[in-house]
């Protein structure tokens, strides 16, 4: 990594409220982006202490969007995001900020660190992480191991950045902030909402056997491999937000075959846009099911936003043939039997709680066995 300092090795971790409070002191904020697990803390913090200061966005690239705004209006932003979003921040960190000179601080996370074990889609954006910033002319740096240090560095940063109208990053390795214990809300039984567990096995009862399953990155693929493993699944892996192009892409190639995609609010906000190209390519066996917990599940629970979004309304805006929300396994079962065959695409929101089993796995098949079987599976 470049930077003007050391390198300093994160060997202890910092609690989450001296890292905010340092960060303000500095003169730093308004806070934006999307959550990950190391800065899980961190935006729990903020959304506690500081909500006017923190931003949710769909995606980093927005992020990055909205804090050279920021930047414009007078303050110093700071861009949270994980180092496997940084293909979406790319094209506004280099065609935005850099060609505007409208520098923002950027905190991001280093999944798959090298000798640091992580998930196979962190392996190769873990190698690359510090050859990317460094491509796109952005200093960085550890983030610091003190509170004392990560002072000094900020008023570097802030130099850095006066200095020269460009970005300036902090990489953010595993255990460098402290993690907050959480214990997750069992939900209340009878009355409540569905399980995201107990709504994926309805609809794998009532789609049959026979369609092809295409579901998003975290504990939906996890959920439906545990549960209802199968080679007509596919458990997508990394790529938020890609699983219902995946399966548009699937849809319109084997149009003889029922398509499904097992969506979450986050994953589905991030790339909304394909909502639009699925509304307007209009394939009659595209089924997509938002499963919306409200949640960032597995970063530690930070909000989506999706309260906020009618989905059902902007799918129909889109071009989507049938659309409906639902909250229980009856009005589940009642809306997908309303489907008319090929009648598609069709958008179902199933409000789901913001829960799963802590004890919940990882995927036991390899992603690229679980990709070769689906397509075996396709094309059979």
């Amino acid at each position: 990594m470049t930077s003007a300092a050391p390198t300093i090795a994160s060997t202890t971790a910092l609690d989450a409220e001296e890292v905010v409070a340092a960060f303000r002191t500095a003169g730093f904020g308004p806070f934006t982006g999307v959550p990950c697990s190391f800065l899980g803390p961190v935006i729990s913090c903020l959304e506690r202490r500081h909500p006017d200061d923190y931003v949710i966005a769909a995606n980093e690239g927005e992020a990055v969007a909205i804090s050279a705004g920021a930047r414009l209006a007078g303050r110093r932003p700071v861009v949270i995001l994980q180092n496997s979003g940084l293909g979406n921040a790319v094209n506004p960190l280099t065609s935005l900020c850099h060609t505007l000179r409208l520098p923002v601080l950027l905190l991001v996370t280093w999944r798959g660190e090298p000798g640091s074990p992580d998930e196979p889609q962190h392996e190769l954006m873990g190698q690359i992480t510090p050859g990317i910033l460094t491509a796109m002319g952005i200093r960085h740096e550890l983030l610091p191991n003190t509170s004392e240090l990560l002072t000094e560095r900020l008023r570097a940063a802030a130099a850095h950045m006066d200095a020269t109208g460009l970005p300036f990053a902090f990489v953010v390795p595993k255990g460098a902030v402290a993690p907050v214990p959480r214990t997750p809300r069992q939900p209340s039984g009878a009355g409540g909402p569905l399980l995201r567990s107990e709504a994926i096995g309805h609809v794998m009862r009532l789609v049959g056997d026979r369609a092809l399953v295409v579901a998003t990155t975290g504990k939906t693929a996890r959920e439906l491999e545990r549960d209802r493993d199968r080679a007509g699944n596919l458990y997508v892996v990394g790529s938020m937000g890609c699983a219902s192009s995946v399966a548009l892409g699937v849809a319109l190639h084997a149009p003889s075959k029922r398509v499904v995609v097992l969506d979450g609010d986050g994953a589905a906000l991030m790339r909304l846009e394909a909502m639009a190209t699925i509304g307007r390519t209009a394939p009659p066996n595209l089924l997509h099911i938002v499963f919306d917990n409200g949640a960032y599940e597995s970063t530690g629970g930070q909000p989506t936003g999706s309260a906020h979004v009618d989905f059902a309304g902007v799918a129909t805006a889109c071009g989507y043939r049938h659309t409906a929300d639902v909250t229980t396994a009856e009005g589940l079962g009642e809306a997908l039997s309303r489907l008319p065959a090929g009648g598609g695409p069709s958008l179902l929101r199933v409000r789901v709680a913001a829960y799963s089993d802590p004890g919940l796995g990882r995927p036991a098949l390899p992603p690229p066995a679980s990709a070769a079987r689906f397509s075996a599976e396709v094309t059979a």
